[in-house]
């Protein structure tokens, strides 16, 4: 009887345990559709991302690389409210904005028309206690996209942009996971739309315009200074003709790195900062030990080694896919190989 007893007992604590999980959750998650198309923010076929009134498209000049997939940005504000131009952090948006961006790879790089296949849409939600994170798996037939919190792999196979096939094992992070990236002294925050990485064209339905210029337009952008020139702006990194190797190359390291390396960042103690606004080099890494690296450090000295790549910790840790040594550490499984090389080149033009 006691033996039975025990096995009754041992065995119901996993249902208790995932129980209560499940339920736990379900709570989390009360009041949120679970469905994408509840929102309205898409008119006609979901899967189309055509914005409805209100719900604004937007670009940035250097995004973040998430394993080469491509993504459709839209920022939706509630009606009547506006946000604070600055020239240093991310905007500031209002208690109801939501920030909308779909993650999806065409079939064929060099030629999108072809087809595409849409993998999720992570929303930011801005409420009264803070920004909420709800990503949406889309469903293999492209109706839909659900709520899943759990998270979730699928693969998906393209064409990049040279014609190769390639491939990979993408990975949706679940609910809590994007606070690893959208943070800022702990607290959930956006990472991209900034003055710097707004500071571009895009065309609207009737030819391109500024898009700073364009919220000011509609009305929800305020105080965007007439002197265009005082307005901050980084380049598109994989154009030479935007900026300089250093220019470029900070630039990424800005989006894919500074949300972590800056002094409010998840890597605040590690005295490593790459934000754009760095100006001091040893700061940003050169000839700077790291403080606690271990085998990530590949038994290398410093994060940068002027004219060294291949002695930086920086770039050791950008090729690398084994989970203890990459960076960023989140969002990834395949090395971005032309990023790294922007990087690359940077170092080795140091002197």
């Amino acid at each position: 009887m006691k033996r039975l007893f025990k096995f009754i007992f041992i065995g119901i604590i996993p249902i208790l345990i995932f129980g209560f999980k499940s339920l736990n959750e379900q709570d989390e998650l009360t009041g949120y559709p679970m469905n994408l198309s509840e929102y309205g923010f898409f008119k006609g076929n979901l899967a189309e991302q055509l914005p409805a009134k209100g719900v604004i498209p937007y670009e940035l000049n250097t995004p973040l690389f998430t394993d080469y997939a491509w993504k459709r940005r839209y920022i939706k504000l509630p009606k009547g409210k506006t946000v604070a131009y600055n020239d240093q952090k991310v905007l500031q948006f209002p208690v109801g904005t939501v920030i909308i961006k779909t993650f999806y790879y065409p079939e064929d790089m060099r030629n999108p028309e072809k087809g595409e296949r849409l993998m999720e849409t992570r929303l930011l939600i801005h409420e009264e206690k803070g920004w909420k994170a709800l990503p949406y798996h889309w469903n293999a037939e492209q109706t839909e996209a659900v709520l899943e919190v759990a998270g979730g792999t699928a693969e998906v196979k393209w064409r990049d942009e040279n014609g190769k096939k390639r491939k990979v094992e993408y990975v949706m992070p679940n609910m809590n996971q994007c606070k690893s990236c959208h943070s800022w002294d702990g607290a959930l925050t956006p990472i991209g739309p900034s003055a710097r990485q707004l500071n571009g064209s895009l065309d609207y339905g009737s030819g391109a315009s500024n898009q700073l210029d364009h919220w000011a337009e509609t009305g929800i952008l305020e105080g965007l200074p007439e002197d265009h020139a005082s307005i901050p702006s980084v380049p598109n990194w994989k154009d030479s003709q935007s900026g300089s190797t250093e220019e470029r190359a900070r630039a990424w390291l800005d989006i894919n790195c500074a949300h972590c390396h800056n002094p409010h960042g998840p890597a605040s103690t590690s005295g490593f900062f790459l934000d754009i606004h760095q100006k001091d080099p040893s700061v940003y890494g050169v000839k700077k030990t790291p403080v606690a690296a271990g085998r990530g450090s590949g038994d290398l000295d410093y994060d940068i080694v002027p004219g060294k790549p291949d002695q930086s910790i920086l770039i050791y840790r950008m090729e690398s896919i084994d989970p203890g040594i990459m960076m960023p550490e989140v969002g990834r499984k395949l090395v971005h190989t032309e990023g790294v090389e922007a990087v690359r080149k940077w170092i080795e033009e140091m002197k």
